[in-house]
Parts: C-alpha cells; sequence; structure tokens
C-alpha cells in the first residue's frame, strides 16, 4: 500500500497559510507526522488512510517495529506515533513529554511468549536464548512473565532485537523463545513455535495508545484532532465492515484471514465511551501508567520515572458521529 499524495493541494493551503500570516498562525503548515507498525490494534490507522479518511493534515510514517517510532518522536523527526503504554513512557523519560490522546485498543492474549515445543513450563526458560525487543512492550512482557516464574533476567540469555527480525532469529536457530505479537507471531506459530505465556495473565498491563509530543499537540490541536477522528472512522470501518477489513489487513500484513480472525480476537477495541473512561483523570491509563513506569525504573529500563501529570487528554475525542 502506498500512501497517497496531496502535493497540490497541500501547496495551495501552504501559501494560503503564509499569507494569512499571524492572522492564522495555528494553521498546519506541514502534516502531523505520526510513526505507526504493524499490529492489529493500529489497522484502524492504515484502514484510515487507504479510504482516504486522513486528511492532508495527519501523514503516516510507516515503520518495521515500535522502535521506529520511539526514536521518530525522541528525534523529532515524527510529531506523533502508536505506541504501547510502557514504550510512551520511554519516549517521556527520554526527555520527549507525550500527550495519551486516544487509546486504541487493550491486549487480552495478543502480546505472547512463544518457545520451541521442548519447553513447556516457564522453569524451562533457564538458560534459553529469548528474543525480546528491550525498547518495546515486549520487555514488559518478559519482566511480567519472569515475575510469575520466580525467575530473572540474570537466568535467561537475552537477545535483544526487534520483533520483525525475530522470525529470521528463530529459523537460523539464534532463538528458542520469542517475545513477540501478532502478525510477526502468526509467522512463528507456522513455524513451529508454541504459546507459553501471553498478555491475559497481565491483564489491564499492556495498552496500544496515540500519543503526540506535547510540544506539537500545543501549536497544531487541529491536526491531533483529525488525527484521532482519523482513527474512529478507520475503527468504525472495521467494527461495521468486518469481512471487508479482515481482507484488507491480510492482504497488508501477509497472512491468511483466519490470522486476522484470530488476532482480533486476543484484543478489545474501545469506542468513544470507553475512551472518556479510559482517558479520565486519574483513570485506568493514568493508573497503570504510574505502576509501570517505576517498574521500568527499577528494572534500568529508564533512567528516570516520567511526569504524569496530565498525561491524558480526552479534548481530541470526537464529540459528534465520525
Amino acid at each position: 500500500m502506498h500512501r497517497r499524495s496531496f502535493l497540490q493541494l497541500s501547496l495551495r493551503l501552504s501559501l494560503a497559510a503564509t499569507m494569512a500570516g499571524s492572522l492564522v498562525g495555528c494553521t498546519q503548515k506541514t502534516p502531523l507526522k505520526t510513526g505507526v507498525h504493524p499490529w492489529i490494534g493500529y489497522e484502524t490507522l492504515y484502514l484510515a488512510e487507504e479510504f482516504d479518511w486522513l486528511p492532508e493534515s495527519v501523514q503516516l510514517s510507516k515503520g518495521q517495529s515500535a522502535k521506529n517510532s520511539i526514536s521518530g518522536l525522541l528525534s523529532g523527526e515524527l510529531d506523533a506515533a502508536a505506541l504501547t503504554l510502557d514504550e510512551a513512557l520511554r519516549v517521556s523519560a527520554g526527555g520527549v513529554p507525550v500527550r495519551v490522546v486516544a487509546v486504541t485498543n487493550v491486549s487480552v492474549g495478543a502480546d505472547m511468549v512463544l518457545t520451541r515445543p521442548g519447553i513447556t513450563q516457564l522453569s524451562d526458560l533457564v538458560g534459553r536464548s529469548v528474543g525480546v525487543e528491550l525498547d518495546g512492550v515486549s520487555g514488559v512482557m518478559l519482566l511480567a512473565m519472569l515475575d510469575q516464574a520466580g525467575l530473572s533476567t540474570d537466568q535467561i540469555s537475552i537477545v535483544d532485537l526487534p520483533v520483525s527480525e525475530h522470525l529470521r532469529a528463530w529459523n537460523e536457530g539464534v532463538i528458542d523463545v520469542s517475545v513477540s505479537y501478532k502478525p510477526i507471531a502468526s509467522r512463528l506459530e507456522e513455524a513451529g513455535a508454541v504459546r507459553l505465556f501471553d498478555s491475559s495473565q497481565i491483564p489491564d498491563t499492556i495498552f496500544d495508545l496515540l500519543v503526540v509530543r506535547q510540544e506539537v499537540e500545543r501549536k497544531h490541536p487541529e491536526a491531533v484532532a483529525d488525527l484521532v477522528r482519523g482513527h474512529f472512522r478507520g475503527l468504525r470501518h472495521l467494527v461495521r465492515n468486518r469481512h471487508d477489513a479482515v481482507y484488507r489487513i491480510a492482504s497488508r500484513q501477509g497472512v491468511s484471514p483466519d490470522a486476522v480472525r484470530e488476532a482480533m480476537a486476543t484484543v478489545m477495541l474501545p469506542q468513544l465511551a470507553a475512551n472518556r473512561r479510559y482517558l479520565a483523570p486519574g483513570g485506568r491509563v493514568e493508573s497503570v501508567a504510574g505502576r509501570l513506569a517505576h517498574l521500568l525504573k527499577n528494572e534500568g529500563l529508564v533512567e528516570v520515572v516520567p511526569d504524569l501529570d496530565n498525561l491524558c487528554s480526552r479534548d481530541y475525542l470526537p464529540r459528534g458521529p465520525v
């Protein structure tokens, strides 16, 4: 799928904004560059782009893993991104405060630990090579799993690499265990991997979000609202036109429609009412963020606990039909 180009219209609007000067100082001159990577919870954005539901004020920047989005936000190359809550906390701890403006999904089994068939219980992980993207949500999954098993990171051999590279590492015998998610997890299962642990065993821990750099949010609130509205339009299609959406997603991800349906069964896709509850002051996202931030700090995955005041905003959620 190629990104659609609106060059001529962009040039016209950019020229108009320049001529208007300070009278329209909040006009978006360049698109809100939004990082996204393959994941069932972010397919709403791909669908929104495919159906032209993302206006010219929003541009998707497509990477292969969360690491691309995290580095883009930290470097300033990206304005916004689709990330898990722990990944958003890493960005804020890295000195780039972000605002959570939407919850795209809650993992209820979609994030998982896959192993060679001979590994049948958590205690079997001792001495095994474990592929994990420490800078992404995989790191949180790994820590939660080890905590339940009563194990430490010193008892396993960590192979830190992006989830997108796990299948290659598996096939080459580099790793015995993969801490991953769909669609890579589906391909690993096709290669013989067996599920040992998943996010249904750590409920209300892994939230997927739309986050925006706070500096950008203040300057371009209209573009942020456009991004959030695009997500909800994509979500509406995913819910109301499931058959069409499944085949589009399967084609884009290179997996079977059945694999997409299976992945969708492992996430909860919150609608507007649920988003308002999740993002409320003192709501679930803020409370989980507090616990995760201290976990990341204690495990040395971040140097400081970021400021969590006003982490979430409900201001950009659509107030009417999308």
